[in-house]
């Protein structure tokens, strides 16, 4: 069984900043994963908000991290974790076909957007489709856009849309919204924002490789619609990838890891960082900050069990 001082479950922002941190400090780690490095770094078009790069592709971003996350001896390797046992002196990392063993965890898995399931959102995904305003907003300035959902996501998102775009189409399913009573205030108060009540979306149309509108059913006449637009911000709920936690005392009700300011979990020598965190603002910088500071707290976790 192969043994390692950090082990760091997910390569995205988040987790490959830890391992910069955790092997620069001449630990031994292993960064695992199930897919490609940079995690949702590889499925945006263009990042414009991160410091240092006027625009930078998601891709381009992700390589240039990787490269400086394994400069320092930090291994990486595919692997699909199954479960963490905690053996108080040490952790056991089990994947779907071999076992590790060491001192300290970091779990970087982050968390996936609830999707609607309809034609064209996959396809159009990064291409006028969005789960992020505050990601994406600016690509669609003095544009139509469409925010599918009801509930506070959708209409705090959609408030913050009407400063960059030119109109904003509220689409819920429902006869009225379920945000809090202080949002709805504000979106019907706002006059470029628009709603349309019990509607059952059907598709995302799209043509030269964009976004051109959405098509829907009016659940009350029955009547087919479809309204413009260039793009389409989708808020039917996100959830966090810690299903494979489950037997740890480390997760909430909603199954998001709950951390202190040093990233610790409730398990000693368990960190977590990036969006499978319970936080406010899910971004590639909030997940570098938390990196860092996981990377640096294993460290000195590490320090306590040979004193």
């Amino acid at each position: 069984m192969q043994e390692y001082d950090v082990i760091i479950i997910g390569a995205g922002p988040g987790g490959l900043t830890a391992a910069l941190y955790a092997s620069r400090a001449n630990l031994q780690v292993l960064i695992l994963d199930r897919g490609i490095y940079g995690g949702q770094m590889n499925n945006t078009a263009e990042v414009e908000n991160y410091p240092g790069f006027d625009s930078i592709l998601g891709p381009d971003l992700s390589e240039k991290m990787y490269h400086s996350a394994t400069q320092f001896g930090a291994q990486y390797q595919y692997g699909t974790v199954t479960a963490i046992e905690d053996h108080q002196t040490y952790k056991l990392v089990k994947t779907s076909d071999e076992e590790f063993k060491a001192g300290t965890i970091v779990i970087a898995t982050g968390s996936e957007y609830k999707k609607i399931g309809v034609p064209g959102e996959n396809e159009y995904s990064g291409k006028g489709v969005s789960y992020c305003a505050v990601c994406d907003g600016a690509f669609f300035k003095g544009e139509d856009v469409v925010v599918i959902g009801g509930g506070d996501s959708a209409v705090e998102e959609g408030v913050y849309l009407t400063q960059l775009a030119k109109s904003v189409t509220i689409i819920h399913r429902r006869d009225q919204l379920r945000a809090q009573p202080i949002l709805q205030k504000r979106a019907f108060a706002n006059d470029k924002i628009n709603f349309i009540w019990n509607a059952d979306v059907q598709a995302i149309s799209g043509e030269d490789n964009k976004v051109t509108g959405v098509q829907y059913r009016d659940k009350v006449s029955g009547e087919q619609k479809q309204i413009a637009a260039s793009g389409v911000f989708i808020y039917v709920g996100i959830q966090p990838n810690t299903e494979m936690f489950r037997d740890l005392p480390i997760l909430d009700d909603a199954g998001w890891i709950i951390t202190d300011e040093r990233m610790q979990t409730p398990v000693p020598g368990i960190f977590a960082v990036g969006d499978v965190r319970k936080k406010d603002l899910r971004q590639i910088t909030t997940a570098v900050g938390d990196g860092g500071l996981a990377g640096q707290h294993a460290y000195d976790y590490l320090q306590t069990l040979t004193d």
